[in-house]
Parts: C-alpha cells; structure tokens; sequence
C-alpha cells in the first residue's frame, strides 16, 4: 500500500493506495523529484464517483506493465479535483489547447516546473475506437521528451502564456449591469433552449446547469420569458429519469437529449443548487425528495454532507453501472458507496439550500440538519491558525488550502442558516469569513494565497469568474458580502460585492451562460432590496408563519431578544424593531426603509 495516498483525507486517492503506479499527491515533492531525475510529470485527476475514473483505475492503473513504464519515465500524482478544484480548473484550461473532448479522468503531461505540453482524457488499455492505448501515449510522451525536448519546452510556454494573457484579458472594471444588461443577458441564455426536451443545447450530453436556473429564475420580473425557460426545463429534469423518484435527487446528468439514460452519480453539489430552483419553482415534492436524499443519503454522522454517492454498485454478485438504481426495491441491495469527504464549498451550498428550503416549506428538520452540517464544517475544516481548508474526511483535514469558494459558499451558507434560525452568531461567523477575502478596490483574495504549487507555477483559471458545476469563487463571496449588507451589516460589504462584480461584468454579459452566478449577484445588486423582518414571541405566531411565504430579497422572524442580539452584534436591520403593544409586528422595509408596522397576518404585501 502507497503510504503517501492511504492517509489521505480523500477516498478517491485513498482508492489508489493499492495501485502499483508509485503515486505522489499533489505538491512540492513530485515536482522536486521530477526535476531531480529530469522526467516528465504525469497528472491524474479525477473524484471518487467518476465512473470512467473507475475504468482507467482498474483497466491500466492496476497494470504493473502500465506501473512500470511510469516507474521509467514519469513522476506521476495522483489529484482528487473536488479537493483541488483550482489545480483541475487550471489543467484543465490547459488541456484546451490539446483536445475539445475534457473530462475526467484529465490525464495532464506537464514539464517538472509544471507546464502542461500535452493532455487526454481517458485513455485505454489497448487501443480501441480510434483511441491510442495508455502506454502508447506513454511511450510517444517519453520519446518526444528525450528526442525534441526544444519543442516540448516551446509549447509548455506558449500554453502558459496563453492561460496568462486569458487571465490578464478577463478581468478589467467596468460599470455595474443595469437591469436592461442582465434582462439581455437572460435572453441571449433563453436562446439556447431546447424547443423539444427543454434544458440547453441539443446536441451530446444534457446537464441541469442549475447556476443558469437560478439566474434565469431571479430575473423573472425583467425577463418573464427567460425565466419560463428556466421552468420548462427543470419541470422536464423533475419529469425524467435524470430525478431519483425513490431515493430522491437528481443524477449527474443525462447522456441523451431527452434527459434520458443517466449517468447515475449524484452530487452534492447538483443537488444542493437544485433544491433552491425546486423550492422556487414551488416543486414542493420534489424538493423534500432532494432534501431527504442529502440528509438520509449523504451527510456523514460527524453532521458534514458527504461529497457524492457513487454510479457504481454489485448488483446480483457483478459491478453494475447504475444498476442499482433501477430496481424498484432496494431494500436487498447495498447502495452505492458515498464519498464521505466534506467539501467546505458544497457544504456552504447545502446548508444554504436547507436552510431556505426548511423554512419555506415549514420543515425545521431541514434546519436543523444545516445547523449540524455547519458546526461539523466549521470544527473539522478550521485548521490551527484559523483558515478553512478546503475538505476534510471524519476528523482527517485536507492539506488542500482552501479557495474563494469555500469562503464565499460557507460564508452563504452561515447567512442563510443565521436568517433560518433567528440568530445573528452564523452572521458573525459569517463576516469574518469574507473580511478575510476583503480587499479594496480589487479582486477578493483568498486567505494564505491559496494552492502554492499552482501559483510558483504561474498557473492559474484563465478565467475565475466562469461557473462550472457550482458558482464560481468570485461570485460566492459577492453574494455573501450582499447578504450580510441586506442584513444591515454596512455599506462596505455592497461596495466591496460591486467591485467584485464590475471586475467582471463585460465579460460576464458577453458570454453570460458561462458567468451566470456573477450576474445573479449583479440583479441582486441592480435593485433595491426588500427586507422582512417579523418580531414574535413565538416563531409559532400566525405573522411569523404567514411571513415565510412572501416574496421579499429577506424575511426574518425573531423575538425581541433576538432582535436586540443582531442589534448588538453590528446588524442594523433589526435596530428598532420591537413588539407593538405586546403583539407580533412586520416591518417591511424596501432599502432599509420600514413602512410602519403591520401586526395582522392579512395585513402583510405578498
């Protein structure tokens, strides 16, 4: 067993404990040794749900010939990219240059001081279906290393280059989008409607793509017509097989058009931003079937929520690819595995999503179970000196440095929990979370600079505001510092989400289904907020319970405790909110002004 990986606080890289590939994990130490004995460097990324990750493992990763000829030539690290999303982000902007078909596995050549010249995906054991085998990929790459080295060294330069000049090209200032820009920008993502199945695009592979939901969704006053898109397609998502109707959830994605023929991983990730659209949507059912899925399925006895559950199970004594969940009773069978790594990101996602959903649709459980999640994160993914960390399994920390994400979603998160709950402590956490990204006048920077290897590299997202399959760094912590300004935190936190989101606005509305979570900030940011807030003895009262379902960018019940808590604590929303005569009241205030307040559940604007 490979005592460099068996520790590991991920079980995708503690799955190749046993290979016999000498693996390093990601760090100073494959590189040293790459340079040391003058070798190219080969890189494996991928996660532990990866069906095809699974392939390569047993296929040519399990091969001791394979073994051996990495042995030979190469240092190879092995990288799970849910615990390095930033080192997958970056390889895989590289991976670009080489090859239109990314995905993972990402199989990465890079010179020992960390300059990709080639890259693939999958590759097989022996040659199949126009794809060259494993080790004649690596018997081209350590012939082209010892014959024209000159040549690899020129296009590992022009890659990094290029990846520079992105970078430099992506971020320049610009004025913040009024809501016309953004009424444009969700039309120009409406057009990429499937007319016939819904969702986007109509060709390959079919994702929910839920940070263009949530966008198109926030932009229903301006946009009527392109938030329907948004309807139809998750109402086309919620009627097909891509959702779970057993166990609930939503898988991976569809391989075909018609959201049919899943690829059955299910992602915490997926589903924690699906269960704010279903919530939004008023796909009520469908949103306590997700919410069941995360808390029965994926969150860990610790509280975290476990990263993924697997495609992968035995089904009648043989590995099945998603055989397991089409069986109607499963009560006999063994689910798939869950990757019980707790990613400080998703998890800031999920306790965000359940703790609106919770009090939505009056299901303190929900809650509760985003309050568990939050002290488990917050204890086991908080290193010595009082920095996230980027994922930990049971009480194991990542020595992966945390990035803006896991700031900004976890800081999201607390917000979210802090409003759910009626206490301002999750708030406070909160604040301190993104005054640590804080910087004026320029980009959010992540506390300790984020991943060393990456940056003496000069490696780094040609563009850090693009979502993927989650909102984009940038965006997270924007969306964080506008709800701790909605909380009445103070002006800087709105000053600081504009500067972040004007950094970014012109290449955000050109290319706006790429940068959808940067311009869902930016609509927050367009219009003057409405804010909520019920005074109540008891969050039982008719006003507090009629207040959950009214359309407002806020609503908070408290008691008069509470309220004086928040007060006290620097939140001045609450300031001045009180009993009228002994009885609950509202205060609905649109931009920190209060309309007098309302003590009659019928009295309330919905």
């Amino acid at each position: 067993m490979d005592d460099r990986l068996s520790a590991s606080a991920s079980p995708y890289l503690r799955a190749h404990a046993d290979n016999p590939v000498a693996w390093y994990p990601w760090g100073d130490a494959a590189f040293s040794e790459a340079r040391r004995r003058d070798v190219p460097v080969f890189v494996s990324i991928g996660y532990s749900t990866c069906h095809w990750c699974h392939v390569m493992a047993r296929e040519s990763f399990s091969d001791a010939a394979t073994a051996a000829d990495l042995a030979d030539g190469f240092v190879s690290i092995k990288v799970d990219r849910e615990e390095h999303p930033d080192v997958d982000a970056a390889y895989m902007a590289a991976a670009s240059a080489f090859t239109q078909n990314l995905g993972w596995p990402l199989s990465v050549f890079v010179t020992p001081d960390g300059k990709p010249f080639y890259a693939g995906t999958y590759f097989p054991l022996e040659p199949r279906q126009g794809m060259p085998a494993f080790r004649q990929v690596l018997a081209a790459v350590r012939e082209a290393w010892s014959e024209r080295r000159a040549q690899i060294d020129e296009t590992a330069t022009a890659v990094v280059d290029a990846l520079a000049d992105a970078r430099a090209a992506a971020a320049h200032s610009s004025a913040l989008p009024s809501t016309d820009d953004l009424a444009a920008a969700a039309a120009a993502i409406a057009e990429r409607e499937d007319p016939e199945f819904g969702g986007f695009g109509t060709d390959g592979p079919k994702f929910p793509v839920a940070t263009s939901l949530t966008f198109l969704q926030a932009m229903r006053a301006e946009a009527p017509g392109a938030a329907a898109v948004a309807s139809r397609a998750f109402s086309a998502m919620a009627d097909s097989p891509l959702r779970d109707r057993i166990d609930g959830g939503f898988f991976r994605y569809a391989t075909r058009r018609d959201w049919t023929v899943p690829h059955y991983e299910r992602m915490l990730i997926d589903n924690a931003q699906l269960l704010d659209v279903a919530v939004v949507e008023g796909a009520h059912d469908v949103a306590r079937g997700i919410a069941a899925f995360l808390i029965d399925v994926l969150q860990q006895p610790e509280g975290a929520f476990g990263a993924a559950q697997d495609s992968e199970s035995i089904v009648d004594g043989r590995r099945s690819e998603g055989g397991y969940y089409l069986v109607e009773d499963r009560t006999e069978l063994v689910p798939p595995r869950v990757d019980g790594k707790a990613v400080t990101a998703w998890n800031g996602v999920a306790i965000a999503a359940l703790s609106r959903a919770g009090s939505v649709l009056d299901e303190p459980t929900f809650v509760d179970a985003a309050a568990r999640a939050a002290d488990a994160v917050i204890g086991a993914n908080t290193a010595s000196d009082g920095r996230l960390v980027r994922a930990s399994l049971g009480e194991i920390p990542s020595r992966a440095a945390a990035t803006l994400a896991d700031y900004g979603d976890l800081a999201g998160g607390l917000i979210a929990l802090a409003v759910a709950l009626g206490r301002p402590e999750p708030a406070l956490q909160a604040r301190e979370l993104v005054r640590a990204c804080l910087r004026s006048g320029g980009a959010p920077v992540v506390p300790g600079g984020g991943d060393a290897v990456l940056a003496a590299h000069g490696l780094g997202e040609p563009d850090v505001a693009s979502d993927g399959d989650e909102p984009s760094g940038v965006a997270a912590v924007a969306d964080a510092a506008v709800g701790l300004w909605m909380l009445g935190a103070g002006e800087e936190y709105r000053a600081f989400a504009v500067d972040v989101i004007e950094r970014h606005a012109t290449v955000a509305l050109a290319q706006p289904f790429g940068h959808s979570s940067v311009l869902r900030v930016a609509a927050r940011l367009a219009r003057a907020p409405r804010q909520l807030v019920v005074v109540a003895r008891d969050r039982e009262d008719p006003l507090a319970r009629a207040s959950a379902s009214v359309a407002a960018d806020l609503v908070c019940s408290v008691t008069p405790e509470q309220a004086d808590a928040w007060t006290a604590a620097g939140f001045s929303l609450f300031a001045g909110k009180a009993l009228v005569d002994g009885c609950a009241a509202a205060y609905d205030c649109h931009d920190f002004t209060c309309r007098m307040p309302v003590t009659d559940a019928g009295a309330l604007d919905h």
